[in-house]
Order: C-alpha cells, then structure tokens, then sequence
C-alpha cells in the first residue's frame, strides 16, 4: 500500500522518510492484527532538506481563510439537507398522528353511540 512520501522525526531527534507501508508476515502466522514495517525509501532526499509532515502548514493565510470559509460552506450545506431532512421526518409523523386522530374520533363516536343503543335497551321504561 503506497502513501504520500512525508518525513517523520525518530526518538533519537533524526528525521526520516517514509514511502510504503508494507504489512509484517508475523501477523498472519501468529493471527494477532496486521502491523505495519516501514521499507527504506527508494530516493533519498540531500542532507538538509526537510518536508512538512503536514500538507497545511505550508498555506498562506489567504489560503487558510478560504479553506475555513470553504469548510464553513460545506458545514452549512450538510446542515440545510439535515434540517430538510428533519422537516420531512416531522411533517410525515404529523400526517400519521392526524390520521390516528381521525381513526379514533371515529371509533369513539361509534362507541357513544353502542352505548346510548345499551343504555335504551337496559333503562326501564316508564310510560
């Protein structure tokens, strides 16, 4: 698996390159999760020269503000499709509330009604 070339500092305080990662054949003969060996670069880079282990330092501030205002934008359309989302989800619970609203009114009118047809038949009658 290749990754970016970048440049990591060692505990000793030297800086080193590393190119691939390859995976160690120990993990599969023992089962243990796959670790990682860092193979020798295939370049070496002159004495001296230091990459940025990161891609950002390296921006301007002009960079970085349009960066942040692009992170912002992005940020904001996820947050508008959410809320979309959102509103969908309620307006769709609303309309099954309203129509189990509907169903019980009706099973409640015809429940008044089978008891005023039991409270007739079960009254005495007085003429």
């Amino acid at each position: 698996m290749a990754v970016p070339t970048s440049i990591y500092q060692t505990s000793t305080g030297q800086y080193n390159e590393e190119t691939d990662l390859a995976p160690s054949h120990m993990a599969a003969a023992t089962g243990d999760m796959p670790t990682y060996q860092i193979r020798a670069p295939t370049t070496a880079l002159p004495q001296g020269v230091v990459m940025a282990a990161s891609p950002g330092s390296l921006h301007s501030p002009q960079q970085l503000a349009e960066e942040a205002t692009r992170k912002r934008e992005l940020r904001l359309m996820k947050n508008r499709e959410a809320a979309k989302e959102c509103r969908r989800r309620k307006k769709e619970y609303v309309k099954c509330l309203e129509s189990r609203v509907a169903v019980l009114e009706v099973q409640n009118k015809k429940l008044i009604e089978e008891l005023e047809t039991l409270k007739d038949i079960c009254s005495p009658k007085t003429d």
